[in-house]
């Protein structure tokens, strides 16, 4: 183990920080004593202890940094320090002074976390506590039902009943959600978005709880509280909101080489989606897959949306945030709502150990993904949401996910996030919804029968009659109902095998060296985006590290950078006016992998008008006919037209009247996919005057959308809003030909990217 020395007293005033000496008591002691100090109120029993005086965290002191097996940080009080120092050593609730704050207790490197980790289940139980109701993270969420339907049954790798048989169905409950921000909110900004199923089969719940991105930012679940403490509001100002860009997350990420990938897909366009409708979901973990005959096969599981992926750009979500904060919310709504139902496509990746193997990565690594070009996705099914909620907190708010719902024929993997997951999520729900009883609240109960002889407990509404509450018991002997029995050939059974390269013999806190390698699948992530989402990532750090105050911060992370891409460093520092720093220390020397399209947006595009949204700008004397041939041509397609004009109100057009569903100064173009519009050249005229109807097509502009302008738009409005039309500008008659399109080489001639 490398040692590299560094002093600090970690805070940032430079001057130390004077710990207030425990008071003295009166000869009556500790117990029933009081202070003496003067000016000190008197203290009963409950004060007299290690917290009257000393506030958790407080403190400073030196410390050695030292990487661990796997390259993961430790900051260590030193072997020749103080150890008579209480407040530098690191302790549990209890006073227990910790070894190791960085890995769980595992059965072997590989292994599973043992329930015997009391750092872990304390730490883990505290931080899911610390919040009431709201979810302490993927507070703002928006939930919809649905129905899934097996495409292709799969019974050779599962004896899940759900895939036995294609054209099986059950319905589902989805909640999209963002990961930092609080319940109030807004819906765009650069985030990870949850994406939790809950399959009601007839062999109970299966909660497939993931995000929209799949690779995450940690390796053990002892990390994630910290991990979320720092991309919350910082501790003592509450700010910023919903926002990664400050001290406190990229301080954490700086020394957490194993987050590097997940940053790239954070800075990515993945972290703006355009609309929940667009993202695809990930199961994120290594599950395994169980047959009749007690095969397991290691899987992932991917959700991919009909209509592709669709992303936003910076400014675009900015102000989307600021013109409708419910934008995410109220698209899937009125999608539904409309008839328009959003639906995936399941897919599966299948492997297993011997294949695992011979991977240059660890696939119980949370941080790493199986390329689709390596394993291509299979499609087994697909999800269509079809009915909105109807009332948002008894569903939205109160569905309960737990990763720990699963279904015979589906089971779990050594991942060690994954395990401390299936503690975790039970835990916060008995905090939100009231202990032992939350699988009674309707959206959460199963719509297949449940019998067990749990009883009572807070908010229990339902009413067990007859005296059988435990068993064995023999109360059918004397004709009574005796209750329900286990069954060892349907019920549940775990994966017996560990054939994960695994030795069970030893309990460590290590991390194994196959987790070493934190910068391949960041590369390969980056090297596979287009040039200009290569751009837009670097912008996004840049943004990002830009509101960091912390110099050595913005240091440390560029030097993480260069093990990525030194290109992607260069463009970083150049972007903040800064010298790169020396390459950091990598735990394992990053690899070039075979590039992977499927990690694009922009090369996955599906050029089509189905699940978009063309506002359409009109005023008085504007032709209708040509209004209504591109509403057609859009709609047959299956895109949605908004109609813009100065009033809502009813308007003399040339061929009738027309009526605006949206005003032009309360419509920006932002909320629309492409515009068009189509105005007789007086009023095009009169509108060049008008800062905000200016700013409309500027907008579409900056965010590289069609714009279809009419002879009087390209007269008097673009060159006010300094639009030079290209290829992306077509006329009206011709707009339905590109308006699918996103014109991203329009880019680099409207704004400056890193």
């Amino acid at each position: 183990m490398a040692n590299q020395r560094t002093t600090t007293n970690g805070n940032r005033n430079p001057d130390p920080i004077v710990v207030k000496p425990v008071p003295s008591v009166d000869e009556d002691g500790p117990f029933g004593g009081r202070a003496i100090d003067k000016g000190e109120r008197p203290r009963g029993p409950a004060g007299d202890n290690a917290l009257h005086h000393h506030n958790p965290g407080v403190g400073a002191t030196e410390f050695d940094s030292a990487e661990g097996n796997a390259g993961e940080t430790h900051q260590q009080v030193p072997e020749k320090g103080d150890h008579g120092d209480a407040t530098a050593h690191l302790t549990d609730n209890h006073g227990h002074r910790i070894a190791d704050n960085q890995n769980s207790l595992k059965a072997g490197a590989r292994g599973p976390t043992l329930l015997e980790d009391f750092v872990l289940r304390e730490k883990i139980f505290h931080f899911d506590h610390e919040r009431i109701p709201e979810r302490i993270v993927h507070a703002r969420g928006s939930g919809a039902h649905g129905i899934f339907e097996v495409t292709k049954a799969i019974p050779e790798l599962t004896k899940a009943g759900l895939f036995a048989k294609k054209g099986n169905t059950c319905p589902v409950f989805v909640r999209f959600s963002t990961v930092a921000g609080s319940k109030g909110s807004k819906d765009t900004p650069r985030d990870v978005r949850g994406f939790a199923v809950k399959l009601y089969t007839e062999d109970g719940n299966w909660d497939l709880v993931g995000n929209n991105i799949p690779v995450f930012f940690i390796q053990d679940a002892i990390k994630f509280p910290d991990l979320v403490h720092s991309v919350k509001p910082e501790a003592d100002r509450g700010y910023p909101q919903a926002a990664s860009a400050h001290d406190t997350f990229w301080d954490f990420i700086s020394l957490m080489p194993e987050s590097m990938h997940m940053v790239m897909w954070a800075m990515s366009d993945r972290a703006i989606p355009r609309t929940l409708r667009n993202m695809e979901g990930f199961g994120v973990h290594t599950f395994r897959l169980v047959n009749a005959e007690g095969k397991g096969s290691f899987v992932k599981f991917h959700w991919k949306p009909v209509l592709g992926l669709a992303s936003t750009t910076w400014d675009e979500a900015v102000k989307l945030a600021g013109a409708d904060p419910d934008f995410h919310r109220r698209d899937l709504h009125e999608a539904i709502d409309g008839g328009h139902y959003p639906a995936w496509d399941l897919g599966i990746q299948v492997f297993d150990e011997a294949w695992a193997a011979k991977q240059p990565y660890d696939v119980l690594d949370a941080t790493k993904l199986i390329p689709e070009e390596e394993i291509p996705v299979d499609i087994i099914g697909r999800m269509t949401l079809n009915r909105n909620v109807d009332n948002f907190f008894a569903e939205t708010e109160q569905v309960a996910f737990l990763p720990t719902n699963v279904v015979p024929g589906i089971d779990f993997s050594n991942d060690p996030l994954l395990q401390g997951r299936l503690f975790s999520y039970l835990d916060t729900q008995k905090s939100r919804l009231g202990t032992t009883n939350f699988h009674q609240i309707p959206i959460n109960a199963p719509k297949c029968p449940f019998h067990n002889f749990q009883r009572d407990g807070m908010m229990q509404t339902l009413v067990p009659t007859g005296r059988a509450n435990y068993e064995p018991n023999s109360l059918a002997e004397a004709g009574e109902d005796g209750g329900p029995r286990e069954c060892p050939e349907t019920g549940f059974t775990s994966f017996v095998a560990n054939d994960e390269r695994n030795d069970g013999g030893e309990k460590l806190r290590i991390r194994a060296e196959t987790f070493a390698d934190h910068y391949s699948q960041a590369r390969l992530f980056y090297r596979s985006q287009t040039d200009n989402e290569q751009a837009h990532i670097c912008s996004a750090i840049v943004f990002e590290l830009s509101k960091v105050t912390l110099e050595h911060v913005r240091n440390r992370v560029m030097s993480r950078l260069r093990n990525i891409d030194e290109d992607l460093a260069k463009r970083v520092a150049a972007g903040l006016a800064m010298d790169l720093p020396e390459k950091a220390k990598a735990a394992k020397e990053p690899i070039d992998m075979a590039l992977s399209d499927a990690l694009s947006i922009q090369k996955q595009e599906k050029p089509m008008f189905e699940g978009r949204c063309v506002g359409i700008l009109y005023a008085e004397g504007s032709d209708k006919a040509m209004i209504d041939e591109i509403k057609a041509g859009v709609e047959k397609d299956g895109g949605t037209v908004k109609l813009v004009a100065p009033k809502v109100g009813e308007i003399k057009v040339k061929g009738g009247t027309l009526k605006a569903d949206g005003q032009l100064a309360g419509t920006p173009s932002v909320v629309f996919d492409a515009v068009v519009a189509i105005l007789m050249p007086d009023q095009a005229q009169e509108l060049a005057k008008d800062v905000g109807a200016v700013a409309w097509f500027a907008d579409a502009w900056y965010h590289c959308k069609t714009i279809g302008a009419c002879g009087g738009t390209r007269e008097h409005i673009l060159p006010k809003a300094n639009i030079e039309p290209d290829a992306g500008v077509p006329k009206p008659e011709d707009f339905l030909k590109v308006g699918t399109r996103r014109h991203w080489d329009r880019e680099p001639k409207v704004r400056d990217l890193a």
